[in-house]
């Protein structure tokens, strides 16, 4: 079964590697970035990839099959040859997920299957794209390493109570020691060992990328804190690395901040606002001021600090006055107060006749829906608000949603004071700012807050969207998933399209998507691809 599933997964990965490249635009582009991402998931590679496309970036990522597939993980050596087989003096820049090119992707990082002085040696591929390129900027992303590791063979048994002990082990009250102790005699020795190995390792190589700035081999890294809590063995390893950072005088260069998968998006923004040399003011607009100061789902800092964080990461700057903001930020979180949805919604429309840039951040308060929430997203369905949007994402954490919608907006509002002033570049620019606008409402929206929870019934999973599917369910689901968004798709084009057209939109016109299509890569229903073509052109 699990030969079967690798397989299907490589071949999945192969093809929709070539959809990708049949939906880039033939003509030359402006910028051209090597990209080594987190993983094969939408959001860690297609994410960018489309992101980019708003920019006139081309990205280009290593072949699809050495990037590895969920527990299979990436063959790293084989990536490492691959970078330094390319021109990299051709390039703008370099984005590169460390975990990838140290370890094999996410889900490997969180396993003690390659040694540290392994991981560490694979990390000199950086000094040698530097030797190679010295001129390349090179962007990078670490992963601080989440409490629970992924099942995998021995600790499968006991995740949860290593994510447990990961959690009480550093509290000192009476209870938490008790707990320690007890989840130290139920957890078999190797198994809690090997754990602390692999969190010892990723602690070494966040070091090692901290080094690596310092000697002028990366430009700019970002260490992102995996999924988190408040209290937790994460919190010692993040503050030794914030403090290691102070020392070395690298606050400017260096940020430590929760978020994982979105993070390739934040640099991209970053990449392009330093290559076209357009920085962004924004200012973040909160539903709830009460909101904005707790602490979100898989988080260890309050809303507000995420936000300031993301839009710092993206090379913008975050302001207070309104009217020194280039873009406003409005971030939605208040689903349990009736009524905000309808009033939230009316804040933003207004914002949008006055002529605003708006980004649009849909948050889940509680982490059980991890999609856009009913009321607000058919507010701005309805009303036709969403094409108008700059930037838009309502998917899985805070972190998450924040760092997509924030690199989507950023990255369209270079272009906008860039690119839509070229005649030769606006058609494919408002092409690519269209499909992601409306690829996020799709998939965050009907897909994740909708369909999946259809789709777990189907199966007869719950909401166990994490369950491996077999070979049989998921092709009954995809069907289903299919057809259920293309009555969404159906039911939005009008709302979309032929409501309120954007002022930056000018004579373009985007005639209606076609070839929808939708698969589960990781055969679970908790992460989807989907994809159709979309071409907007002069009236």
């Amino acid at each position: 079964m699990k030969k079967i599933f690798t397989i299907s997964c490589f071949i999945w990965a192969i093809c929709f590697s070539s959809q990708l490249l049949a939906q880039k635009v033939p003509a030359a582009y402006t910028k051209k970035v090597l990209f080594v991402p987190l993983d094969t998931r939408p959001p860690c590679l297609e994410f960018t990839e489309k992101t980019g496309l708003i920019g006139d970036a081309e990205i280009i990522s290593p072949p699809a099959e050495l990037l590895g597939i969920f527990t299979t993980p990436g063959q790293s050596e084989r990536i490492n040859e691959w970078i330094l087989s390319q021109d990299l003096t051709q390039f703008d820049a370099a984005i590169i997920v460390i975990d990838m090119i140290a370890y094999g992707g996410l889900v490997a990082s969180r396993v003690h299957d390659v040694g540290e002085e392994k991981a560490l040696k694979r990390m000199d591929v950086i000094a040698r794209m530097r030797a190679k390129a010295p001129k390349l900027k090179i962007y990078a992303q670490n992963v601080v390493m989440r409490l629970a590791p992924t099942p995998h063979g021995k600790n499968e048994a006991y995740r949860v109570q290593l994510a447990n002990w990961a959690h009480v082990c550093v509290l000192k009250d009476e209870k938490s020691i008790e707990q320690t102790k007890a989840l130290e005699a139920e957890i078999p020795a190797e198994v809690l060992n090997e754990y602390k190995t692999a969190r010892k390792r990723n602690l070494n190589v966040n070091l090692k990328a901290i080094d690596q700035v310092a000697k002028g081999q990366l430009n700019y890294l970002i260490l992102s804190q995996d999924d988190a809590s408040q209290h937790g063995i994460h919190v010692a390893d993040r503050e030794l690395l914030t403090a290691e950072i102070q020392k070395r005088k690298l606050t400017d260069k260096i940020a430590v901040q929760p978020g994982t998968d979105e993070v390739s998006m934040l640099l991209l923004a970053r990449t392009l606002s330093d290559a076209y040399k357009v920085k962004p003011t924004i200012k973040a607009v909160f539903s709830s001021q009460e909101l904005a100061d707790k602490i979100m789902p898989f988080e260890d800092k309050p809303l507000k600090q995420t936000v300031s964080f993301h839009i710092s990461a993206t090379g913008a700057t975050e302001v207070r006055d309104e009217k020194k903001a280039d873009v406003l930020f409005y971030v939605f979180a208040s689903r349990k107060e009736i009524g905000r949805a309808v009033t939230f919604a009316d804040e933003i429309e207004a914002q949008l006749k006055k002529g605003a840039r708006i980004i649009v951040a849909d948050i889940d308060p509680i982490g059980d829906v991890q999609g856009g929430d009913i009321a607000f997203s058919n507010e701005l369905i309805e009303r036709g608000l969403l094409q108008q949007l700059h930037g838009y994402a309502s998917w899985n954490t805070a972190g998450n949603t924040i760092g997509t919608a924030l690199p989507h907006g950023v990255v369209f509002t270079i272009a906008e004071k860039t690119l839509l002033k070229r005649p030769a570049k606006a058609a494919n620019v408002i092409t690519a700012q269209s499909w992601f606008t409306l690829h996020r409402i799709l998939d965050d929206y009907y897909f994740h807050n909708i369909i999946r929870e259809k789709a777990n019934e189907l199966a007869d999973q719950a909401k166990r969207s994490a369950t491996i599917l077999t070979p049989e369910k998921r092709q009954l689901l995809e069907a289903f998933c299919l057809k259920e968004l293309q009555q969404s798709l159906d039911h939005l084009y009008p709302h979309f399209f032929e409501k309120n057209k954007p002022a930056w939109a000018g004579r373009y016109h985007c005639g209606r998507p076609t070839d929808l299509w939708f698969e589960l890569p990781w055969n679970r229903t908790f992460e989807a691809a989907l994809g159709f073509q979309l071409n907007c052109n002069t009236n």
